[in-house]
């Protein structure tokens, strides 16, 4: 078996064995597949695709390409959650409390962000003293003690699925539904879950621009833990407006903090709710998803939720008075409100415009090794379909650079279409599938 034999197969059409896709991930793992060789493939797989099944050896093979976390100590179902990724998605932070507060035993890795994404692990890291790298022994300790740990990617989970995608990027292959399907699974399947609940987010600030694309992937993926013993379920959400009203590290805990006692944005609570409610029937605790909403609802009324918040943040070494009284998290040197210079309705929002303009103020990352400014993002006032008035608040630009803030404030304004006639409020949750 060699890899020019299995580069002209894919290149002439023909399905590769599950051997030569084993022979493939490790060869390049390992560096005895060149980087050319690799592209030579990985386009082939981009313009012709691949079969159910060659998939799924693609995504074991890339999944046992490195080391697979065993949480089998948590229990019979370990229930993780992944999201395709968005602007100002704080899910993780609201979510994984309320569930670990209903017993789901809640052990997630997080990544950081990279882009006009922001990273869990990036939020987490914003309140003092948090510490994300911990190791894996604790980490499981944390999840049997408390019931819930988030910490960052410290093992060596999914290499192969590093470096394809790295070479997938530079070689413009990244919009391949095969290849996106296998690295998101790869990753969910080395990290020790077997149910998973996935986020697949659409839009103007989402990855998957098309709602027929995006069922395409939760379509692959659920057929992905068919074929490898995974129960999965994807959940469409919109994502054509920024989740919630912040973007940035520390307001997006703020915000998650605000959630947590009960003061939740609209959209949020139903993306938290929907996930949620799968995830507590994949863990056997209640198949009837709306009565597994109520309990979700009963958790935050109770203050049951925010009481976990704060013992997970404590556990790992975070100081709980700053989620007790969120005015001691430091502010930004510039806060510059913006005003609407018309009335009439909210149209249109271009998320992926609000991201990368908190990006470019340091909330994000261009380059993995960019530092992260944690106070500086934006906040949101207005939504699709709202009324505004002239001079009322669009929103607010949290800056620490004169400069940057100065470019920020006209590209946040032509983020917003406004126009005169009625527009109505969008769908948040755009479909379910098992």
């Amino acid at each position: 078996m060699n890899i020019l034999d299995i580069i002209c197969k894919k290149r002439d059409k023909v399905e590769l064995s599950k051997q030569e896709i084993n022979f493939f991930v490790e060869g390049y793992t390992n560096g005895e597949v060149t980087d050319y060789q690799a592209a030579a493939l990985i386009m082939a797989i981009y313009l012709n695709g691949m079969t159910d099944e060659e998939i799924t050896n693609l995504t074991l093979a890339m999944a046992y390409s490195g080391e697979v976390l065993d949480l089998s100590k948590l229990g019979e179902n370990v229930v993780d959650k992944h999201s395709t990724g968005g602007i100002g998605d704080k899910i993780t932070l609201i979510l994984m409390p309320i569930v670990a507060a209903l017993g789901v035993p809640v052990a997630k890795m997080s990544g950081r962000g990279l882009g006009f994404t922001g990273g869990t692990v990036d939020k987490l890291e914003s309140i003092p003293g948090y510490n994300t790298q911990i190791s894996v022994e604790e980490f499981i300790q944390n999840v049997e003690n408390i019931g819930i740990s988030l910490m960052g990617q410290t093992l060596n989970l999914a290499p192969a699925d590093k470096k394809i995608y790295a070479l997938r990027d530079s070689i413009s292959c990244v919009e391949s539904i095969p290849l996106i399907a296998s690295s998101i699974m790869s990753k969910k399947i080395a990290s020790g879950a077997n149910k998973i609940v996935l986020e697949v987010t659409v839009g103007n600030g989402a990855f998957m621009k098309d709602i027929d694309d995006a069922k395409k992937l939760a379509e692959t993926m659920i057929n992905i833990g068919k074929l490898a013993g995974k129960e999965v379920v994807c959940i469409l959400t919109n994502m054509d407006e920024p989740l919630g009203y912040s973007i940035g590290n520390t307001l997006e805990v703020i915000e998650a903090t605000e959630a947590l006692q009960g003061d939740m944005d609209e959209d949020v609570k139903q993306v938290v709710l929907e996930l949620g409610s799968y995830m507590i029937k994949l863990a056997g605790f209640g198949d009837d998803i709306e009565s597994n909403k109520q309990k979700m609802l009963d958790c935050i009324d109770s203050g049951m939720a925010y009481m976990k918040f704060l013992e997970l943040i404590q556990n790992q070494g975070g100081d709980i008075s700053y989620i007790n009284d969120v005015s001691k998290f430091e502010n930004a040197k510039y806060i510059y409100t913006v005003l609407s210079e018309k009335d009439g309705y909210i149209k249109s929002i271009d998320a992926q415009s609000l991201g990368k303009i908190s990006c470019e103020l340091g909330a994000g990352r261009v380059k993995k090794e960019d530092v992260i400014d944690n106070q500086v993002g934006l906040i949101i006032n207005k939504k699709i379909g709202e009324k505004i008035e002239k001079d009322d608040i669009l929103g607010i630009i949290h800056a620490n650079d004169e400069l940057k803030l100065k470019n920020a404030i006209e590209d946040f304004k032509k983020s917003f279409t406004i126009c005169e006639e009625y527009v109505e409020k969008p769908e948040v949750i755009l479909g379910i599938m098992e």
